[in-house]
């Protein structure tokens, strides 16, 4: 019974390491669409209104990673 569970977890193991070797990349000629401004994850109005929004809250600049309360009165 031992035996079949461990020959079980070892075929998991090596399929689930298997697929990792496929190569879905972004190729070279596909860089140049990526690039665009359009395809940003965010534009530098929207940026500028965030940075507002947390120093308000925060009565701080920066650590925008981090969440927080406030009454955001200023």
């Amino acid at each position: 019974m031992m035996k079949t569970v461990r020959r079980i977890i070892t075929l998991t193991l090596v399929v689930a390491s298997v697929g990792g070797c496929a190569n879905l990349g972004v190729k070279p000629w596909e860089r140049d669409l990526l690039a665009k401004e359009s395809m940003a994850l965010s534009h530098a109005v929207d940026s500028a209104l965030d940075d507002h929004i947390y120093f308000s809250k925060e009565a701080s600049s920066g650590g925008k990673s981090f969440g927080g309360g406030g009454c955001g009165c200023n």
